[in-house]
Order: structure tokens, then sequence, then C-alpha cells
């Protein structure tokens, strides 16, 4: 999946539209995954170096966010659908749907300057083959810290999932991820960034812990949307169990939209 180049020529076709220069709180806001707006994210994982094997694997979610409000809750709901290239045991790359997962963010009330959100989370058995999904249905909860500086954010996203049905054949899923955030703003739109996903499998022990540091820019295009484009390197520092990334890269592409709920 070459999403470079349609990142690339995506950023070609609306960059010269793009002319409004974005404040640091425009930044901060684009970069929030709390900010209650409509989203629609192309995000790639691309890891290229895997403990336990030469082979590699890509991992690209579609990813949409809407806010809404339900007996008076701000909420954001956010569902992520996957799609993989992974190494069979053949060493062939097994391609396809993973499993859809849900996440609905009640948005809370900031503590000073933090701002809060936590929600149920869900995941669902959508895996057209067996190496792209775990084949179970899933449910835990997600939550989120966000602190808003003048020079950018930082922060974090939690989340837990335990399988309660599905094949019985399938290991038992028991999961979490922490998600440390930290974003730099530069001049002119362009940020440092280092968002690595750790993640813990507490069924089989395995886990890994990537820290990434990389940069990206930011363009405000007609209407009042935002564009947002990034890179980032992501090296594994400690980890236990094969099959997870050495080194990886993650690029994205993230647009968003001026409607909110507030």
């Amino acid at each position: 999946m070459k999403l470079q180049s349609i990142f690339f020529v995506m950023m070609i076709l609306f960059a010269p539209r793009a002319f409004s220069e974005v404040s640091d709180d425009e930044m901060n806001k684009s970069n929030n995954p709390l900010t209650p707006s409509v989203g629609l994210n192309f995000h790639d994982y691309i890891a290229s170096s895997i403990f336990g094997t030469d082979e590699t694997s890509n991992t690209f979610f579609l990813r949409g966010s809407t806010p809404q409000k339900i007996g008076g809750l701000p909420q954001l709901t956010r569902v992520s659908l996957p799609y993989l290239s992974v190494p069979g045991i053949d060493g062939d790359q097994i391609t396809g749907v993973g499993d859809l997962n849900i996440f609905d963010i009640f948005l809370l009330r900031p503590i000073g300057n933090v701002q809060l959100g936590i929600g149920p989370y869900f995941v669902f058995p959508t895996a057209s083959e067996d190496e792209t999904g775990a084949g179970k249905w899933q449910i835990g909860f997600s939550g989120t810290a966000i602190s808003p500086k003048p020079w950018g954010l930082v922060g974090a996203l939690l989340t837990y999932q335990h399988d309660i049905a599905g094949d019985e054949d399938r290991p038992t899923q028991n999961i979490t991820t922490f998600q440390p955030l930290i974003m730099y703003n530069l001049p002119a739109g362009f940020y440092a960034r280092s968002t690595g996903i750790w993640f813990f499998n507490f069924e089989t022990g395995d886990y890994y812990i990537p820290v990434g540091v990389g940069g990206g820019k930011i363009w405000k295009l007609e209407g009042g949307i935002n564009m947002n484009l990034f890179a980032e390197p992501q090296w594994t520092v400690a980890h236990e169990g094969d099959g997870v990334p050495n080194f990886q890269t993650f690029i994205g592409l993230n647009f968003q939209f001026p409607l909110n709920i507030q």
C-alpha cells in the first residue's frame, strides 16, 4: 500500500487552496483527539522490521469521528476500520480487512487545563482472514487526558479490551494500549510529534514499547477545513515476544471539518 504517494498527490491538490495561516490554537485543535469536530483520517503503519521474522507488515486505518450530544452530555464517537497486509505461515503476505473498532468518548469537565474523556470501547470480528483479525467480540473502555499548552499539546490515550464471545479456538484477547502524546508547534504550520502506542497482551505476556520522533504540517483550507499531513518513524525500545514491530513508520492524513457540538 503506497500511501505515501497518495498523500503526496493530495497535498499537491489541496495545498494551493490553503490561503490561511494556522494559529497555535488552531494547530492544537487539529492535533487534539478530544476536539469535538467531524474528522476523516487516513492512517498507515508500515512495519519494515519485525522481531522474529524477515517479513514486513502494513496496517492501514480508515477512521471517522463525529460529535453528538445524548441527554445533554457531549460525546465524540470514532470508528476505525483496518486493512492489513501481514506475514503468513508460509512466508506469503496475507491481505484483508481487519476487526472494526468503535469508541465513544464522553467529554467531561476539564480539571484546570486538562481535558478529559472516557467511554466504552468495542471491537467487532469483521476480519476477512484469520490472520487479519482476532475472531472475537470484544468490549472494554477508553480514556483520554489532554493538556493544551501555548507551545503545543501533551496527553495520553488508554484503552483496554477483553473478549466476551467468538471463536473458542482463537486466543483470548486481554489487551491494553497506552499512547503518550507530545506535539510541539513550529512556525508556518509545522510541528514536531511523538505518539508511539505501547501494546500489552496480558494473556501471553507479550508487549512492545515504541518511541516516535516525527513531524507534520497543517493547512487551513477553504471553508475552514484543516488538513494535517504527518510522518513519524517509531523505534521499539523494549519488547517481549516475536511478531511485534522493531521499526515502523506512522504516516497519516487528517481532515477536520468545522462542525462541532459547542
